[in-house]
């Protein structure tokens, strides 16, 4: 099976209305998807462009009532602090030398010990000067499933926030 491109999460309490809610506004913006994956607040979705989709995103007409955020994956790989690390390495090269960037790192399902200091041992392969955690021009956003990771380099606009 594919790997999903594109992670939409959802209050886990409405699953059902959640999947409606993903296959209303794709099929609003014209796109076919295939649920990969849905359970416990994540969807992960196969979809042409999600980019795109998730900035065509803010024009729809769907109301959106029980997703929170949808957003497009670049890499997966296993969940080891060492894979994750090489991954980074790769998305981060998008970083220009002039633009800001931060790191957005979370956790689900999870039953690995990591180090307190994951995040440090994750943006220590990053070599872009620029830190900005408020405003920054690129995200490097790392979501750990349970022995995987998805791994996106995001502009702040490349995020939907649905509520």
């Amino acid at each position: 099976m594919a790997d999903a491109n594109l992670i939409v999460t959802f209050d886990p309490v409405h699953q059902e209305s959640a999947k409606a809610e993903i296959e209303a506004a794709l099929k609003e913006l014209g796109k076919k998807a295939k649920i990969l994956d849905i359970k416990e607040g994540m969807a992960q979705v196969s979809v042409d462009k999600p980019r795109e989709i998730v900035k065509s995103l803010k024009k729809a007409k769907t109301k959106f009532t029980y997703t929170f955020y949808w957003w497009p994956v670049d890499e997966w790989c296993k969940s080891s602090v060492e894979k994750m690390k090489d991954c980074i390495k790769k998305v981060q090269t998008g970083i220009k030398k002039e633009e800001s960037w931060k790191m957005d790192l979370a956790k689900r399902k999870v039953t690995q010990e990591y180090p307190k200091d994951l995040i440090i041992k994750l943006t220590d392969v990053v070599d872009k000067p620029k830190v900005d955690l408020n405003n920054p021009d690129k995200i490097i956003k790392v979501e750990i499933i349970s022995d995987k990771a998805a791994i996106s380099l995001l502009t702040p606009n490349e995020i939907f926030k649905a509520k």
